[in-house]
């Protein structure tokens, strides 16, 4: 943690990162593991997915907020 980030505003960045998740999850569009494993390159790839969705997710909550 960087000296400039406070304990609260870590906390809700991380609240917002949770709030975005059903939608992130929704926009990534990957399937349950249905209690498989996965390889490290098939998590690696998931992983991915998901931040690029969680981008998407969270430009949407700003543009639909009128923030920039």
């Amino acid at each position: 943690m960087s000296e400039t980030t406070s304990p609260a505003d870590l906390q809700q960045k991380y609240r917002q990162f949770l709030d975005l998740m059903p939608l992130t999850i929704a926009l990534a569009g990957l399937p349950p593991s249905e209690h498989r494993l996965f390889s490290e390159e098939q998590v690696e790839a998931r992983a991915i997915t998901m931040r690029a969705a969680y981008r998407v997710a969270r430009n949407l909550a700003k543009e639909c907020l009128g923030g920039s």
